[in-house]
C-alpha cells in the first residue's frame, strides 16, 4: 500500500471516528439546525422538493440544495437528529481528503497531511462537520469553485474542464445559501487581478464557459421556481439577502470586530498559527496559490464586518483559507529542524489554548453550583432555567483537565518543533475533547436553554392540535410536534379579519411576541382544536391578559398554557 493511501485511509477513519458518533445524542439546537431540518421535514410531508417551506408557509431565506441532502439522510435514517446532521459529517470526512489531495498536487503528500490536520484540529471547522448547519456545504463548494478557478489561469490542456467545475461549484454553492457566493469569487477574483497589475491572462472561453455553467446549475432552482411560481418568490429571496447585508435582522447586531474575534478564539489553534503566514512569505508554498487564499480570507473577513447581520457561522468561509495559511507556516518549520518556532507565538499558542481549557473546566462546575453565578446573572429566565433536570455528575469538568493535558504535551512538541507529532497530539486532543463533551455536557446544556420546551413538544408529538410559542421565536415546536400541514393551514385560513386588524392595536407587543394574526386567533379567536402555548417565564404577566388559556405547568425558565376549543 503506497503512502498517498495510508494518508487517505487514516484520514477517513479519523473522520468517521470524530464526526459521527453520537450525532443524535442531543436535539437540535434553534434556529437554524431545526428551522433547516423542519424545512427538509415538510418537503417529505408535501411532497414539494422545489419550494422551501416553514409551518408549511413559503420560506425564502435560503435556496433547496441543503435541504434536498437532508431529505435523502432522513429518508435512510428517519426524522431525527441523526439524519439531519449525517450530510454535515460526510462532508467531513470528504474535507478532509480533498484538502490533503489538492494540498498534495500544489506542494506535497506532507503538506496535504499538515493542511488536513490542523483543519480537524481547530475547534469550530470540527464543530460544524458534527452540526445540521448549511454553511460546511456552502463554503465547500466556493472553496472548490476558486481553486478551479485559479486551474482555469494557468494554460493547460484541461483549461475548458477546470472552468467547467469551477462554474458547477459556483451553482451549487448559490442553490446552497444564495449569490453571496458569487460576491465572494468576482470580488476574489478582481483583487488578485488588481493586486496582479492586470498581468494576468484571462481566457475569455474558458470565463464564458465558467459563467454559463454555473447559471445552468443556478436554473436548476431559481428558474424552475420563476416559471412554475411567477417570481415573487425569488423577488422575496432576494429582499431578505439584501435586508441581511443592511440591516441588523432579527436582532443579530454585533460590534465591528465581532468576526474577528469568532475567528481568532474560535478557530484555535489555526487562527494562531497562522499570524507568521500574515507578515512575510513562506518560500516552501506556491506564492500564487498563497496570494489567493489570502486574499479570499480578507474578502470573506472585510465584506462580513460591513454586513450589519453578524451570525458567528457568516464568516466560515475563512476557515478554509486561514487552516491553508496555517499549514504553510507549520510545513515550513518542518521541512527545516534547525528553525524555532517564535516564543512570541508559542506563548499566544499557550495562552489562547489555556483559555479554552479553563472554559471547558470551569462550565460544568459552575452549571452543576449555579449558585455561584445566579446572584450575577439579570435574566430571569437564565436564573430559572437553572432549575431544570440536569443531571451533572460532578466530574465532567475532567474533560477539560483532558484538553489541559493535551494541550501542554503538543506545546511541548511545538517547542521543539517535532510538527507532526504537534499536530497529531493536538488534534486528539480536540477530537476527543469535543466528543466527550458532545456524549456527558453538550445535552445538559441543551436541557438548560430549550430542554424542557422541547420535551413538551415530544409529548403532544402527531396530536391533532395546534402548539404555538407566545413572546419569543422558536422552530422546535414545528419539527418536534411534527406538525402536519392540517394543523397549520387550517388556522391560518379561519383567522378572522378583525383580529388581522387588531395587531395594530397591540403595539406593546414587538413583531416576534405576536408576529402572526393567527397566534392572536388562538388566544382569543373561536378555535376549533385544542391549543397549546409555550412561552417564556419573562412573558408571564403579559399571558395573564388572556383569560381563556389554561396554565398547565413551568419548568425551567418555560410556561406552559392550554386552550379548549
Amino acid at each position: 500500500m503506497s503512502i498517498n493511501q495510508k494518508n487517505i485511509l487514516f484520514l477517513i477513519g479519523i473522520g468517521i471516528l470524530f464526526f459521527f458518533p453520537f450525532l443524535g445524542h442531543v436535539h437540535l439546537f434553534d434556529w437554524d439546525e431545526i428551522n433547516f431540518a423542519e424545512s427538509a421535514r415538510e418537503m417529505i410531508e408535501t411532497g414539494d422538493f422545489f419550494r422551501v417551506k416553514i409551518n408549511y408557509e413559503p420560506f425564502w431565506e435560503k435556496p433547496p440544495f441543503f435541504f434536498w441532502l437532508q431529505v435523502i439522510s432522513m429518508k435512510l435514517f428517519g426524522i431525527n437528529e441523526f439524519a439531519a446532521r449525517f450530510p454535515n459529517a460526510i462532508l467531513g470526512v470528504i474535507s478532509l481528503i480533498v484538502l490533503y489531495k489538492i494540498g498534495k498536487k500544489i506542494v506535497s503528500e506532507k503538506f496535504g497531511m499538515i493542511w488536513s490536520l490542523v483543519y480537524l484540529a481547530s475547534f469550530l471547522p470540527h464543530l460544524y462537520f458534527k452540526s445540521g448547519i448549511i454553511d460546511p456545504f456552502f463554503n465547500f463548494f466556493i472553496f472548490l469553485s476558486l481553486y478551479f478557478l485559479i486551474l482555469t489561469l494557468k494554460k493547460t490542456t484541461v483549461r475548458k474542464r477546470n472552468s467547467l467545475a469551477a462554474g458547477l461549484f459556483l451553482g451549487l454553492a448559490i442553490i446552497t445559501k444564495g449569490p453571496v457566493a458569487l460576491v465572494l469569487i468576482l470580488v476574489t477574483f478582481i483583487t488578485y487581478i488588481i493586486i496582479r497589475k492586470g498581468k494576468v491572462k484571462v481566457p475569455i472561453v474558458s470565463l464564458f464557459i465558467f459563467f454559463f455553467s454555473s447559471l445552468a446549475i443556478t436554473f436548476v432552482w431559481f428558474g424552475y421556481e420563476t416559471i412554475t411560481n411567477s417570481p415573487w418568490f425569488i423577488i422575496e429571496f432576494i429582499q431578505y439577502q439584501l435586508e441581511l447585508l443592511t440591516e441588523p435582522v432579527a436582532g443579530h447586531e454585533q460590534p465591528i470586530y465581532y468576526h474577528f474575534l469568532v475567528v481568532l478564539l474560535g478557530c484555535f489553534p489555526m487562527s494562531i498559527l497562522a499570524l507568521p503566514a500574515f507578515r512575510k512569505r513562506q518560500q516552501e508554498v506556491p506564492y500564487d496559490f498563497t496570494l489567493w487564499m489570502k486574499i479570499l480570507f480578507w474578502v470573506v473577513m472585510i465584506l462580513f464586518t460591513i454586513v450589519k447581520t453578524k451570525i458567528v457561522h457568516y464568516s466560515s468561509m475563512s476557515y478554509l483559507p486561514l487552516s491553508f495559511l496555517a499549514a504553510i507556516v507549520l510545513y515550513s518549520y518542518s521541512k527545516d529542524s534547525t528553525k524555532k518556532i517564535s516564543k512570541a507565538l508559542r506563548i499566544t499558542f499557550l495562552a489562547i489554548g489555556s483559555i479554552f481549557g479553563i472554559l471547558l473546566v470551569a462550565t460544568p462546575i459552575l452549571f452543576k453550583n449555579s449558585y455561584l453565578i445566579t446572584p450575577y446573572i439579570k435574566d430571569e429566565f437564565a436564573v430559572a432555567s437553572f432549575n431544570s433536570e440536569m443531571n451533572w455528575q460532578g466530574w465532567e469538568f475532567i474533560i477539560g483537565i483532558l484538553f489541559i493535558a493535551g494541550l501542554i504535551i503538543s506545546y511541548r512538541f511545538l517547542y521543539k518543533n517535532e510538527i507532526a507529532k504537534f499536530l497529531k497530539t493536538i488534534a486528539l486532543s480536540t477530537g476527543i475533547t469535543l466528543l466527550l463533551y458532545a456524549i456527558f455536557v453538550v445535552p445538559k446544556i441543551e436541557k438548560f436553554s430549550q430542554g424542557p420546551a422541547i420535551e413538551f413538544y415530544e409529548s403532544i408529538e402527531n396530536k391533532d392540535v395546534y402548539v404555538t410559542t407566545i413572546g419569543f421565536k422558536s422552530y422546535a415546536h414545528y419539527f418536534y410536534s411534527k406538525i402536519k400541514p392540517q394543523q397549520s393551514e387550517s388556522g391560518i385560513f379561519q383567522v378572522k379579519k378583525e383580529y388581522k386588524e387588531s395587531l395594530s392595536d397591540k403595539k406593546d407587543f414587538n413583531v416576534i411576541d405576536l408576529n402572526t394574526a393567527t397566534n392572536l386567533w388562538l388566544l382569543e379567536g373561536e378555535i376549533d382544536k385544542k391549543s397549546y402555548f409555550v412561552t417564556k417565564i419573562t412573558h408571564r404577566k403579559k399571558m395573564k391578559e388572556y383569560t381563556k388559556l389554561t396554565f398547565i405547568e413551568n419548568k425551567g425558565g418555560f410556561d406552559f398554557y392550554s386552550r379548549n376549543p
